[in-house]
């Protein structure tokens, strides 16, 4: 399967407007991918946080529209990154959503865990509650975003519910880059999965972003890295590797159900 990750930087001096025509016109530039990734909030752009209420939308706003528009023209499953949502309580959620070749929304995920160092997210948006994985025709897929990399228990679930394909949107900043690397593959290798993690480019509000998209293999090896700056990273992944591996070297089942249950 041909994965497209599409790493996009969000400048200050563009408009949400602006930035959706520009990166409808990256979609439909893309040529031969069956499933295409974008970054974290990169329509609103991660760090304009005083501008979280005003660019807040719903699963039917501006940004979802154009993806699902796209997904089912090309045919493609469309994975829109995520988005400021508006709950109808008034609350703002991350949300990120993957879009089916018709266009529909296959799966949200709400981030659990909402970032609170040197970022007003966890200030502004409220945490999710629940970790879906869905099976698609390539795999049981489920999505995560940014920070939930350096929680555990989150991926330890996430492979007990089955997921063999984790696609992770981000704005992950360049300070912290080798975090980066180092999560996403310790996180394919430990729980034998595809990590596909796009993240944001250029800089947003003085912040340097990391780039440097990355698709990792069960086995821990990295399929392609992007560079920096804004970038199409173009993979082929083999679904089929996540059970073979599994099958070779069975880490998932020598795992305890319950490690809370072991003697002090």
């Amino acid at each position: 399967m041909k994965v497209a990750l599409v790493q996009v930087a969000s400048p200050d001096s563009e408009s949400r407007g602006q930035r959706i025509d520009r990166v409808e016109a990256i979609l439909r530039g893309i040529d031969g991918a069956e499933l295409i990734i974008l970054p974290e909030l990169w329509s609103a752009g991660y760090f304009h946080f005083d501008e979280y209420q005003s660019l807040a939308e719903t699963l039917t706003g501006p940004t979802v529209s154009m993806c699902s528009r796209v997904a089912a023209e090309l045919g493609v499953y469309l994975h829109v990154g995520s988005i400021i949502e508006a709950g109808e309580d008034g609350r703002l959620s991350n949300t990120s959503i993957l879009l089916g070749p018709d266009g529909r929304i296959l799966h949200t995920y709400r981030k659990i865990h909402v970032f609170g160092y040197q970022s007003k997210e966890a200030s502004l948006l409220t945490a999710g509650s629940s970790l879906p994985v869905v099976e698609l025709p390539f795999g049981a897929t489920a999505g995560i975003t940014c920070y939930d990399l350096r929680f555990p228990g989150l991926w330890m679930e996430l492979s007990t519910r089955g997921a063999e394909i984790v696609i992770v949107p981000a704005a992950w900043p360049a300070a912290r880059r080798e975090h980066w690397r180092l999560l996403t593959t310790a996180r394919a290798l430990e729980h034998q999965i595809f990590v596909i993690a796009c993240n944001a480019a250029g800089s947003q509000e003085g912040v340097e972003l990391g780039g440097h998209s990355r698709v990792v293999d069960p086995a821990g090896n990295v399929l392609a890295e992007a560079g920096a700056g804004e970038s199409v990273l173009m993979v082929d992944i083999d679904p089929a590797q996540v059970k073979a591996v599994r099958t070779e070297f069975p880490v998932i089942g020598d795992r305890l159900a319950a490690y809370d249950a072991l003697a002090v």
